[in-house]
């Protein structure tokens, strides 16, 4: 597969990417982040990395992926009527923070879940399969921090 990635003869979906970083011992931020010109100062909107999943529009941008930066941060745009699951050993490794800064997302931590607006965070406990749903009809924008354990 990554080598069909590789040739531009595929475009991995987001639980893809979230499965093949998680077997290289990575973070999907890693995975997808472009070496940046410099690792400190400004970094301007249009040159931060920017994916959008095939299957259901998610569009992710980084914010922080460097190694001078101990965490990851994404912002992350998903479109009404899409959800992106990612298995229980995405979050195995580090600790995740998730901000909504616009809409409403629905979150699914194992079998538990949590309806979040605009303002709200979660801090995640258990390593437990997650989700990112957006059930409502406008856009959904959220954050996520990712720190090493």
């Amino acid at each position: 597969m990554i080598d069909r990635i590789e040739r531009g003869a595929s475009s991995p979906t987001a639980t893809l990417l979230g499965r093949l970083a998680t077997a290289l011992g990575l973070t999907v931020s890693n995975l997808l982040s472009r070496p940046a010109a410099a690792e400190r100062g400004v970094l301007r909107a249009a040159e931060r990395a920017f994916w959008t999943d095939p299957d259901t529009g998610y569009r992710r941008r980084q914010v922080a992926a460097t190694p001078a930066f101990p965490v990851d941060v994404t912002e992350v745009t998903l479109p009404p009527g899409a959800r992106v699951a990612y298995p229980a050993e995405t979050y195995a490794f580090s600790r995740h923070l998730v901000w909504v800064t616009d809409g409403t997302l629905t979150f699914h931590e194992g079998v538990t879940v949590h309806r979040l607006t605009a303002g709200d965070r979660l801090v995640l406990g258990e390593v437990v399969e997650c989700a990112y749903e957006n059930s409502e009809d406008e856009d959904c924008t959220y954050v996520v921090v990712v720190a090493p354990v």
